[in-house]
């Protein structure tokens, strides 16, 4: 399975790349940072962001999107800016018809480092270890980007045998048929 794994944010958008399945080593594909200028008008950050995810859609062709799900914060233009991305990024990919799945910041956290409440050097670290890289990915928001793909690979199976155990229960069985009679 390859991911896009990104972490949304209006100045820096954090993108990586990472392949494998859950169980097997991982291998990172591409880590970046889409960059916007802080004093640009909105719409054109936008614009720049969605050319920015384009670009690496179209190089690294992935199976999945995986976005940070965007939490309240206390700064709500804070928040506001990371949606609007976090939108673009899903707009994109869904344009193409490629899955998004959304990731908490906590589950990601708990998936690559076992707790939910570990800071970005944690993450950073993990995500280097387990990628096999000589050092942390730089900005924090490319390795975070890098984790939210990780958290997917290894997530993404049980999530998908629990949907299919949600569809199968919300789907009406046929009546069990026994020597001639319905039960």
């Amino acid at each position: 399975m390859r991911v896009l794994g990104v972490d949304p944010g209006l100045t820096r958008c954090g993108v990586g790349v990472v392949e494998g399945v859950a169980g097997r080593p991982l291998t990172m594909r591409g880590v970046g940072v889409v960059r916007t200028p802080a004093d640009a008008e909105l719409g054109s950050r936008l614009v720049a962001i969605e050319a920015g995810i384009e670009r690496w859609l179209d190089e690294h062709r992935p199976e999945v999107l995986a976005v940070e799900r965007v939490f309240s914060q206390h700064n709500v233009r804070t928040v506001m800016g990371t949606a609007q991305a976090s939108a673009v990024a899903m707009l994109c990919a869904s344009r193409r018809g490629i899955p998004v799945a959304l990731h908490t910041p906590s589950e990601v956290k708990a998936a690559v480092t076992g707790s939910g409440r570990a800071d970005k050097p944690q993450v950073g670290a993990m995500v280097t270890r387990l990628l096999r890289l000589d050092a942390p990915p730089k900005p924090a928001d490319a390795a975070d980007a890098l984790a939210l793909a990780i958290c997917h690979i290894w997530r993404a199976p049980a999530q998908n045998r629990l949907q299919q155990a949600l569809q199968q229960a919300r789907t009406p069985h046929a009546p069990h048929v026994t020597k001639g009679r319905t039960a």
